[in-house]
């Protein structure tokens, strides 16, 4: 975020052009209040021109200091500031001179301030110059923090889809890897029209994967099609073995969860209730609305959470490791995710996510 804003513009977005409008307008205040001081004292309009000069010298000796601040900001601390008190050391000699000179020149001539008085003039141009040093050290400092903090979030951002991508990227070889298995089993088989049709489906669900970024959200009734698609390809290998039914509330249908997040379930399923059983299973998708909360369970009538024989523990399984990492890297804490157990005979996966209908906009 900008230290303030110029119009729609961050005004430090161009810091050239911000050094100039600051550096101009803070002399211009410091004439006039010098101007205004001097009339309101009596000084009469003669005192105008020594400090018209002497706002012009402060003016170029911090343009000069500028310069070589630009160039200590990043050395070492102990060089920076070093280095930069005996910039407005010698700065602050410089200014008081130049401001003692015009001041028994041009305001009272032969009257050179001496002792005590000269002292005073250099703390006071010692004091305006180190509060002008530490304006513009704070500024860029400011900067430098706001820039790295960009930095910082865009390499997290980047760091969070690229888990995101390789979390989901690491589910699709499993479902491959069968899908051709069946059908180069279903070529030699020489049943041709089975196996093109397994094809023409896995390139409808292949292109979907490919068109939907792996970081990306689509709506439920989207990864709803999704799963139909890809339990239309299972169900080629286990025709009526495998049952799946879908119970999708229309009012959840229009929120948006993780692409792909719910595929990884359903082959659970199909691995761990359809497969090992001769009459197969069913597997239910379900979906409800909850308040601001959408609720959606995947469960099977397969082996329960128990049969450890037919069905090995769930908690070391790579699929629901990834989708937990896929809805804390999306939603935080902000979800549930629910391994139902008790269910006796089958097994369910409950998932609790906001109820979003808006894509996740991405970090600037």
């Amino acid at each position: 975020m900008a230290l303030f804003s110029l119009g729609s513009k961050p005004f430090f977005d161009d810091k050239n052009r911000a050094f100039w409008m600051l550096q101009s307008a803070g002399w211009a205040g410091y004439l006039i209040l010098r101007s205004l001081g001097g009339l309101a004292n009596g000084m009469g309009l003669l005192f105008l021109v020594p400090t018209a000069l002497n706002t012009a010298t402060g003016y170029s000796l911090t343009l000069l200091m500028a310069s070589i601040f630009r160039r200590l900001i990043n050395q070492k601390p102990i060089i920076t500031w070093g280095c930069s008190i005996i910039v407005v050391l010698i700065a602050s000699a410089a200014f008081s001179t130049i401001e003692v000179w015009a001041h028994a020149t041009f305001y009272r001539p032969g009257e050179m301030p001496t002792g005590v008085q000269f002292l005073g003039a250099i703390l006071l141009d010692f004091a305006l110059l180190a509060a002008w040093s530490a304006l513009y050290y704070g500024i860029n400092f400011y900067l430098l923090l706001e820039q790295q903090a960009d930095q910082l979030q865009r390499l997290e951002t980047q760091a969070a889809s690229a888990q995101l991508a390789m979390l989901r990227y690491q589910l699709n070889p499993h479902f491959l890897f069968n899908t051709l298995n069946s059908i180069s089993t279903l070529v030699l088989l020489k049943q041709t029209e089975r196996a093109n049709a397994m094809l023409s489906r896995l390139s409808s669900f292949l292109r979907y994967t490919l068109v939907n970024e792996p970081t990306g959200q689509v709506t439920l009734a989207q990864e709803v099609e999704t799963l139909k698609l890809y339990l239309e390809i299972e169900k080629m290998r286990f025709e009526d073995r495998l049952r799946p039914h879908f119970d999708i509330d229309p009012a959840a249908s229009r929120a948006r969860l993780p692409s792909l997040l719910l595929q990884p379930l359903v082959e659970n399923s199909i691995k761990y209730a359809v497969t090992p059983k001769e009459e197969g299973a069913e597997i239910a998708v379900e979906a409800r609305l909850a308040g601001d909360r959408v609720q959606i369970t995947v469960s099977d009538t397969g082996p329960g959470l128990h049969d450890t024989v037919n069905r090995p523990t769930y908690s070391t399984g790579v699929g629901l490791t990834n989708i937990r990492e896929r809805l804390a890297q999306a939603y935080g804490a902000d979800h549930r995710f629910e391994i139902q157990g008790e269910r006796g005979a089958g097994f369910g996966v409950m998932i609790e996510i906001p109820f979003t209908t808006e894509e996740p906009k991405e970090a600037a």
